[in-house]
């Protein structure tokens, strides 16, 4: 199934000039890692701190597409530029999974919203996420398999937030929408761990 992730080499190119200009200014790739984390970590507070406001729900789709630019960032700084460290792959790992909690956790406090699905998706991610890290200790590459990968649930979930801060209600369709969500958190986890073990080292 094709996943966002597959526009990522298109992505880093129009922002490979952005990289340099950091790297020129002194930046590293750590502190855009953490300035991610902290975008999200603001994000998500909002929402929890105001779940009934259309504003901090609407603010979640640019600031998922900053988060992706910035996760790009970080990467290409790391691997272009020599800043990669064994504390930036734990940073950029840790950083994802928190970055992920802080900002789709609180959308199960919105009104309507159906909270115990949508903390199984949430939850489910990490697990995800884990299984992509988990292939490297087998010999294999880290996977970044869909369907429902880091790219794809933001676009899911900014989709999400947008819809609810323009104020469309809630219903069985936002229910049905999340379980669909959730199903393909576990396909996504099952495909992620077959493919580590079809391509570990022998």
């Amino acid at each position: 199934m094709p996943s966002v992730y597959d526009f990522k080499p298109r992505f880093q190119n129009m922002l490979r000039p952005r990289a340099e200009a950091l790297v020129a200014a002194g930046a590293s790739a750590n502190q855009v890692t953490l300035a991610a984390a902290g975008l999200s970590i603001l994000t998500g507070g909002s929402i929890a701190l105001w779940p009934g406001s259309a504003w901090p729900l609407l603010l979640l789709p640019p600031v998922l597409f900053a988060r992706m630019a910035l996760n790009a960032l970080d990467g290409m700084m790391a691997r272009e530029h020599g800043q990669a460290t064994a504390l930036g792959a734990l940073l950029n790992e840790l950083g994802d999974v928190v970055s992920d909690a802080a900002l789709y956790l609180p959308l199960a406090l919105v009104p309507g919203v159906p909270a115990g699905p949508l903390v199984v998706v949430v939850v489910l991610g990490l697990i995800g996420e884990m299984t992509g890290v988990l292939a490297l200790t087998l010999g294999a590459a880290r996977r970044y398999d869909g369907p429902l990968g880091k790219s794809d649930r933001a676009l899911a979930f900014g989709a999400l937030a947008l819809l609810l801060g323009l104020g469309v209600p809630t219903g069985a369709w936002l229910d049905a929408v999340v379980w669909v969500l959730v199903a393909l958190s576990g396909a996504t986890i099952a495909n992620r761990a077959r493919k580590a073990l079809r391509s570990r080292a022998p």
